[in-house]
C-alpha cells in the first residue's frame, strides 16, 4: 500500500523532508526488547524465514542477495515514471546517496553508473570486480572489462572479506530476528504488490501507445525496496529506495534498531549512515544495542538531530549538505548527454574522483554500441518518460521539445532489429507532436522553443542552482582494497574531482555549465514544413515496423489494376466510376482476421501501428494538399490528395473496422479532392503546369508509397485523383466526390454527427451542379451559334438541355436542404437563362437567313423563363439580403420581357394573331419590362436601364404612331393612341437627353416625333390649329441641336485620337453609327425644309386674309 507521509526533520541547520511513495511492509510492530545477557550467536527459531517486518533485509544483512544491481535506479523509475524527468533530481538506492555523501571521509572505492533523463540522474552502483567475473560467463559486459583494463591499473583488485566481516553481518540479522514481537513464522511477503504495480503502470501507457514493453522488464529492472521515498534534502530532490527495518516502541511512531559493539566506538562514517538513514526513512529515532562478543548488555535511545553530535563521531550536517551539492553539481554539469552511460568512480584509498563518458569511450574503440546492457533499460525509460509528458502535453504545448528530445535520444539508442515496436511508436510520437490541424498561436510558440535541446535543460524555473549524485550500494564502511590505482589516462575522463576535500567546500561546484542548445523543437508557422517533418517521421516508422514483418522477396505479386476509362458514358450506371470511388464501407465493417498482404497477424502491435501511420499520413497530405490549394497550385494539391487518398486505401485494407472519425475525415478528404478536380475543370489554360507539378515526387513520398504497396494496390481513389485532359471528366469527377462524401455523411455511421460538414458538402455538391449545367448549357448555345439554318432542333441540342436542366434541379435542392436561398435564387437565375436559350433554338431561319414570324415554342421558353425569374425573386424575398443576385434577376427579368415584346413587335404571329391581340401582348410585356427597369439606384448597370426604358418608350411610341396612323372610324381610340403616343415619346427624348451617348437614338425618336407632329396636322382643319402644330414641330426639331452636339464632339474627339485616319463612312472607334447619321441627316434636312416652309405658307395665307 503507498502511504503518504511527511515528517520534516533537522536540526535548523538542515532542511530534511521525506514522504513514503510506497511501502510493502506492513504497518511498524514495537520491536521486542532483548533480555540482558541474550547470546546473539545463537539463531533464534525464526531465523532466515521471509519477514514481512525486516522485509529483504533479513536475506541482505547476510550478504545472499549482495550480488550488484546494476539497474536497480530503473525499477523505480518506472514506477513513478510521474517524477522522471522534471520534478525529481536523483533516483537511487539509498545506500548509493549514503555512499557518495561520505566520500570525502572515507577512503573506500566508489564506482557508479550515472544515466541523465531530462533533469534526473540515475545513479546504480556499478560493482566492476562482480560484473567482469560474470562477464566471463555470460559475455554481457565484455565491453565494459575492456574500457576497464584501458582505464584503471592492473593491480587494482578488491580484497576478500574477512571472517570478521562475515561475524559481524551474522549477528546483525540473529539480532533483526530475535526483535521481531509476536508470531516469528509470519507469512512470507509475497511480491505481488509490486508485480501489480508495475503492471498498473504498463497498462496505463499501453492504451495510449502501441507499444507494451513487457519484454523489457526483465530479471534486474523491477523495484524490489521495501519502500519507495520521495527525499528533499536542502534543495535537492531524490527518490530513493531503502531497505532498512523500521519498528514501533519507543517515544515515537518509528525506530531504526542498530547492533553496536560495546568495545568498538562509533566512527563518523557509521554516523552518518545512521543519521541519513534515518533522514531517508522518516525515522525520528535510533534504538542502539549494545553488545560484547554477541552477548547483549543494554539499549540506548538517540533522537536522529543528536546523530551528528555523538562522541567519537561529530560531523557537521552542513558539510553533509554542501557534499550533497557539490557532487550533484559536478554530475548535472558533465553528465550531459541524455542516453549515455556515464561512470563515476574513485579508486580505494584515492582522493580523485573520476568521471568517464562510457558510451563515447565504447564508440571510440569501435565497440557496437548495443552490447552496453544500460542501453535499452535507458531507451525503455526515455520512450517512457515521454509518453507519459505528451498525455498531459494536450493541456501544456511547453513539454514538447523535452518531448522530442527523449524520443529522439530513445530512438538512437535502439537497435531497429531487436527493438522495432518501441522504434517505431516513438516514431509515432514524434509526428503527433506535430499540430496539422491550426498554426500555434505566439505564446504556444515561444513556450515551444524554450522546451528543451536534445542536450541541455534549462534550471531557470529552480530558485537555486541543483546538483546531482550518482549512487550504488554501498559494501562497508572502511574499503578493504589493495594498492591504490593509478589510472593511466586521464585525457580519457569527462571530468575530474582533483580532490574529494573540494567537495566540502560551500557552492565549490556549481552548475552553471551552459550546455549547447542543439535541437530546439522546430516550431515552424509553415504548415508544409510541419507536414513534411510528420511524413518523415512516419516513414521512418513504416519502415521500423515493415522491417519487421516480411522481407521483399516475400511479397505477393500485385493484384492486376482494371484500366479506368477517362471518358465516361452518360446513361450508363457508370459501373468503373461508381467502383472507383468505392466508399469501402462494407470493406470497412466486415471483420478481417486473416494475415494482411504483408503478412501481418491481426491485432497484433504491427498492425495497430501500421494504421496509426498510415492515418497519419494521410492527414499530412490532406494538409500539404489544402495548402497547396490556397497556393493555387492546383497540380500540386491534386498529387498530394492522391497520396492521402492512398494512405486512407492502406489504411482500409489492414482496417478491420472504420471508425466514425475515420470516415469523417475521409469524406473531408473526398470533398477537397472534389474542390482541386473544379479547380482543375476552370483553369484549363494552365494545364501544362499543372502537369508539371502533379507528376513531380519525392523520395520520401515514394519510400511512403512503396510501404503502402506492402499493404494495398491504393488503386481504389485513382479515377478521383488522376489528372485528366477533359473539363467536362473534370467537373464529373468532381460532382462523384462530393457525392461520395455526402453518402458518406449521410450513411449509418455518420449521419447523427458533424451537421456543419453536411452542410458545406450540401453547399459543395449545389455548386458543382451549377457548374456542371452551365458547362452544359453554354455548350447548348455555343451549338447554336454554329448552326446558320434552323430548321428544328436536334436530338442532341435537347439532350443537352435536359442534362444541364437536370444538374440545376439538384443543385437547387441541396442549396435548399441548407436553406441558402441566395444561391438557390442563382440557380433558378441560370435556369431561367437555359429557357432563354432554349426559346433562340425554336427561333425560326429560313434559307435567305431571314426569321419567320415568332413562334409559340419560342413565347412558351420566354414565358418559363419568366417563371424561374420570378421565383429567384421570391427566394431572395427582399433586395436587402443581397443586392447583388437581386439586381442581377431582376435585370434578367427585364430583359426576358424586353426580348420577348420585341419579338412580337417585329415579327408580329399575324397568322395566328389578330393585329389588337398582339399589340395588346407587346404593350404588356413592354410594361412589365418597364416595371424591372430599376432607375433609381444608383449602380453601373442605371445607364443600361435608362437606355432600355428609352427604347420601351421610343418602340411604344413608334407602336401607337402606326396604330394612330392606320386606325380608322373609332375616334375615341384614335384619340387614346395619339396621347399614348406623344406621352411615350416625350418620355424617351427626355431619357435619351439624359444618357448624352445616344444621339442617334435620340435623333430617330425626335425625327419621328416630327413625322407624328406633322401627321395630325394633315387632320386638322383650322390654319390655327396647324400653325400652333407646326411651332411645336419646330421646338421638337430645335431639340435635334443636342444630338448633333453630341455626334459633332464623338467625331471630334475620333479625329484627334488618329488626325491621319482618312474618313470612314461605315462607322466610327466610338461605336457611331455613321452611315445611319447620314441616313437620318438625310430625313432631317427636307423634313426640316418641309416645316419652315408650311409655316411661311400658314403665316402668307393669314396675312392675306382680311382681318
Amino acid at each position: 500500500e503507498g502511504q503518504d507521509m511527511t515528517v520534516c526533520l533537522g536540526n535548523g541547520e538542515v532542511k530534511s523532508c521525506a514522504v513514503v511513495k510506497y511501502s510493502a511492509a506492513p504497518p511498524p510492530t514495537t520491536y521486542a526488547l532483548l533480555q540482558e545477557k541474550t547470546d546473539l550467536k545463537l539463531p533464534p527459531a525464526n531465523w532466515l524465514r521471509e519477514n514481512p517486518q525486516l522485509g529483504s533485509a533479513g536475506t541482505t544483512v547476510l550478504g545472499s542477495s549482495s550480488k550488484s544491481k546494476p539497474f536497480s535506479s530503473f525499477g523505480m523509475a518506472y514506477d513513478f515514471i510521474d517524477c522522471i524527468g522534471d520534478d525529481v533530481d536523483v533516483v537511487s538506492d539509498s545506500e548509493n546517496i549514503k555512499k557518495l555523501l561520505k566520500i570525502p571521509y572515507s577512503k573506500s572505492h566508489v564506482s557508479m553508473a550515472v544515466h541523465r533523463v531530462g533533469r534526473t540522474l540515475l545513479l546504480d552502483e556499478l560493482d566492476t570486480q562482480e560484473l567482469l567475473r560474470r562477464s566471463s560467463q555470460t559475455g554481457d559486459w565484455t565491453w565494459l572489462k575492456e574500457i576497464y583494463q584501458r582505464l584503471i591499473d592492473q593491480k587494482w583488485q578488491r580484497k576478500k572479506k574477512s571472517k570478521e566481516h562475515w561475524y559481524q553481518k551474522a549477528i546483525l540479522s540473529k539480532f533483526l530476528y530475535y526483535s521481531i514481537n509476536g508470531d516469528g513464522a509470519a507469512e512470507p511477503v509475497t511480491e505481488d504488490m509490486i508485480e501489480e504495480d508495475e503492471e498498473n503502470g504498463a497498462e496505463e501507457y499501453s492504451s495510449s501507445w502501441p507499444a507494451t514493453f513487457t519484454s523489457a522488464m526483465s530479471e534486474g529492472l523491477r523495484n524490489d525496496f521495501v519502500r519507495n521515498i520521495m527525499w528533499t534534502f536542502e534543495d535537492i530532490h531524490m527518490l530513493v529506495g531503502s531497505n532498512m527495518p523500521i519498528f514501533g516502541g519507543g517515544r515515537y511512531p518509528a525506530v531504526s534498531l542498530r547492533l553496536r559493539d560495546s568495545n568498538k566506538p562509533i566512527n563518523i562514517l557509521t554516523g552518518i549512515d545512521y543519521w541519513l538513514d534515518n533522514l531517508m526513512c522518516n525515522v525520528p529515532e535510533l534504538v542502539m544495542c549494545f553488545h560484547v562478543n554477541g552477548i547483549v548488555q543494554k539499549y540506548e535511545m538517540i533522537k536522529t538531530e543528536d546523530i551528528p553530535h555523538l562522541e567519537n563521531s561529530t560531523f557537521s550536517t552542513r558539510v553533509v549538505k554542501d557534499i550533497a551539492q557539490n557532487i550533484l553539481s559536478f554530475l548535472k554539469s558533465n553528465c550531459t548527454k541524455e542516453g549515455h552511460t556515464y561512470w563515476l568512480f574513485k579508486a580505494s584509498g584515492s582522493d580523485i574522483v573520476k568521471l568517464y563518458d562510457l558510451t563515447t569511450l565504447c564508440e571510440e574503440a569501435e565497440e557496437e554500441k548495443y552490447q552496453n546492457p544500460f542501453t535499452l533499460p535507458v531507451a525503455v525509460l526515455l520512450y517512457r518518460v515521454a509518453s507519459n509528458l505528451i498525455l498531459k502535453a494536450s493541456q501544456n504545448r511547453k513539454h514538447y521539445g523535452k518531448i522530442r528530445t527523449l524520443l529522439l535520444n530513445c530512438v538512437k539508442l535502439l537497435d531497429p532489429e531487436k527493438h522495432p515496436q518501441i522504434i517505431a511508436s516513438a516514431y509515432y510520437m514524434l509526428s503527433e507532436l506535430f499540430q496539422l490541424d491550426e498554426l500555434p498561436d505566439e505564446d504556444g510558440g515561444e513556450s515551444l522553443r524554450a522546451g528543451g535541446s536534445e542536450d541541455s535543460y534549462s534550471d531557470e524555473d529552480r530558485e537555486e542552482e541543483e546538483d546531482d549524485d550518482d549512487l550504488t550500494e554501498d559494501g562497508e564502511d572502511m574499503g578493504t582494497y589493495g594498492n591504490r590505482s593509478r589510472p593511466q589516462d586521464d585525457s580519457k575522463a569527462v571530468a575530474v574531482i582533483r580532490s574529494v576535500g573540494e567537495l566540502s567546500v560551500p557552492e565549490k561546484y556549481k552548475s552553471t555549465h551552459q550546455i549547447r542548445p542543439s535541437c530546439a523543437f522546430p516550431v515552424s508557422q509553415d504548415k508544409e514544413e510541419r507536414c513534411r517533418h510528420v511524413l518523415s517521421y512516419v516513414l521512418k516508422g513504416l519502415k521500423a515496423v515493415d522491417g519487421c514483418i516480411k522481407k521483399e522477396s516475400d511479397l505477393p505479386a500485385a493484384d492486376p489494376n482494371t484500366p479506368i476509362p477517362l471518358k465516361y458514358e452518360d446513361g450508363g450506371g457508370n459501373g468503373a466510376s461508381e467502383k472507383g470511388i468505392s466508399l469501402l464501407l462494407e470493406r470497412g465493417q466486415a471483420d478481417q482476421k486473416h494475415p494482411t498482404r504483408s503478412g501481418m497477424i491481426p491485432d497484433s502491435w504491427q498492425h495497430r501501428m501500421k494504421l496509426q501511420l498510415f492515418l497519419k499520413a494521410s492527414k499530412a497530405y490532406y494538409v500539404l494538399s489544402d495548402a497547396a490549394t490556397n497556393l493555387l497550385k492546383y497540380g500540386r494539391a491534386l498529387r498530394y490528395i492522391k497520396l492521402s487518398l492512398q494512405c486512407y486505401d492502406a489504411y482500409c485494407s489492414v482496417s478491420e473496422t472504420l471508425r466514425p472519425h475515420v470516415l469523417q475525415f475521409h469524406s473531408q478528404c473526398l470533398s477537397l479532392c472534389g474542390d482541386i478536380q473544379l479547380m482543375l475543370a476552370q483553369n484549363a489554360s494552365n494545364r501544362a503546369a499543372y502537369l508539371e507539378e502533379y507528376s513531380y515526387q519525392t523520395k520520401e513520398d515514394q519510400e511512403i508509397l512503396h510501404s503502402l504497396h506492402r499493404e494495398s494496390s491504393c488503386q481504389d481513389f485513382s479515377m478521383a485523383t488522376d489528372l485528366a485532359m477533359d473539363p467536362e471528366y473534370q467537373l464529373f469527377v468532381s460532382c462523384r466526390c462530393y457525392e461520395a462524401a455526402h453518402d458518406m455523411l449521410t450513411s449509418e455511421v455518420l449521419k447523427d454527427q458533424s451537421s456543419d460538414q453536411l452542410s458545406q458538402v450540401l453547399r459543395r455538391l449545389g455548386n458543382i451542379r451549377n457548374e456542371m449545367g452551365v458547362y452544359y448549357m453554354n455548350q447548348a448555345a455555343a451549338n447554336q451559334t454554329e448552326k446558320r439554318v434552323k430548321k428544328s432542333v436536334s436530338a442532341a441540342e435537347q439532350d443537352l438541355w435536359k442534362k444541364s436542366f437536370s444538374f440545376f434541379e439538384k443543385g437547387m435542392k441541396d442549396f435548399e436542404a441548407i436553406r441558402d436561398s441566395t444561391n438557390t435564387a442563382l440557380l433558378l437565375c441560370n435556369t431561367g437563362r437555359l429557357m432563354r436559350i432554349c426559346a433562340q433554338a425554336h427561333c425560326p431561319v429560313s434559307a435567305d437567313e431571314s426569321r419567320g414570324e415568332f413562334s409559340p415554342e419560342e413565347a412558351l421558353y420566354y414565358n418559363k423563363a419568366v417563371d424561374y425569374y420570378l421565383q429567384a425573386l421570391r427566394a431572395l424575398g427582399s433586395r436587402k439580403g443581397h443586392p447583388a443576385v437581386w439586381d442581377s434577376v431582376n435585370w434578367e427579368l427585364s430583359t426576358t420581357y424586353f426580348t420577348l415584346a420585341t419579338l412580337l413587335q417585329d415579327y408580329a404571329p399575324l397568322s395566328r394573331k389578330a393585329q389588337e391581340q398582339i399589340e395588346r401582348e407587346v404593350t404588356d410585356a413592354m410594361t412589365k419590362s418597364l416595371k424591372y427597369c430599376d432607375l433609381q439606384t444608383e449602380s453601373a448597370r442605371q445607364p443600361l436601364y435608362q437606355y432600355r426604358a428609352a427604347t420601351i418608350h421610343h418602340r411604344l411610341a413608334s407602336m401607337y404612331h402606326s396604330c394612330f396612323r392606320n386606325q380608322v372610324g373609332d375616334e375615341h381610340l384614335r384619340k387614346q393612341h395619339r396621347s399614348l403616343a406623344e406621352l411615350h415619346y416625350s418620355k424617351a427624348v427626355s431619357l435619351f437627353l439624359s444618357l448624352k451617348d445616344a444621339p442617334c437614338e435620340l435623333l430617330r425618336t425626335l425625327l419621328e416625333r416630327v413625322a407624328f407632329t406633322e401627321f395630325t396636322m394633315t387632320g386638322q382643319s383650322s390654319s390655327v390649329a396647324k400653325l400652333k402644330s407646326l411651332i411645336g414641330a419646330i421646338e421638337i426639331m430645335s431639340e435635334i441641336r443636342h444630338a448633333f452636339q453630341l455626334i459633332q464632339k464623338e467625331l471630334l474627339e475620333e479625329q484627334e485620337e488618329s488626325p491621319d485616319s482618312p474618313d470612314r463612312v461605315g462607322g466610327s472607334r466610338s461605336g457611331l453609327d455613321l452611315q445611319e447619321v447620314l441616313k437620318l441627316i438625310g430625313v432631317f434636312e427636307p423634313s426640316f425644309s418641309f416645316l419652315l416652309l408650311q409655316v411661311i405658307k400658314l403665316m402668307t395665307t393669314s396675312k392675306r386674309k382680311p382681318r
